[in-house]
């Protein structure tokens, strides 16, 4: 039976710098390396000329994995009756997760400083973490929207 959802979020990590920023920044970095590989060459450094090259390669795999990791997601959708949580890894693997939302509990951990830490969502003896990759902002909100979803589910 296919409810109604009374809470849907999709969940994914920020990434502050998009594909032109990435673009323009990595075309920069790359011509200003080439420019100081050419002088340590001319100079007679030629070792120098090989750590500039792992440096270069060093930040474009950097760049591939925050993007990589960027590709998560995190589907959740709620219903009267049903609450699911469908994660997806940044290979593309699926997990999902099923909760009865009347016996479901929402476990929110807090630090004083940075705000909160973890989000649980348990029930029936199971436990899945939501929202990881989150800043905090995001988690708050999404806390917030939650939580009166599920005490909505649950007063009727």
């Amino acid at each position: 039976m296919n409810e109604d959802p009374v809470f849907e979020a999709v969940l994914s990590p920020h990434r502050s710098l998009g594909r032109l920023g990435f673009v323009i920044l990595m075309t920069i970095v790359t011509v200003i390396t080439v420019v100081h590989m050419v002088i340590f060459v001319k100079i007679g450094a030629w070792p120098i000329f090989a750590f500039f090259g792992l440096d270069l390669a060093l930040l474009f795999g950097a760049f591939w994995l925050s993007y990589r990791s960027g590709r998560m997601r995190e589907f959740i959708r709620m219903s009267r009756t049903d609450l699911n949580v469908r994660k997806v890894s940044p290979s593309g693997r699926t997990v999902e997760h099923r909760f009865n939302p009347f016996w479901t509990r929402f476990n929110i951990a807090r630090h004083e400083e940075i705000g909160i830490t973890h989000m649980h969502i348990t029930g029936q003896g199971r436990q899945t973490d939501v929202g990881a990759f989150l800043n905090p902002g995001d988690k708050e909100s999404f806390a917030s929207a939650f939580q009166r979803a599920l005490a909505t589910v649950k007063q009727r």
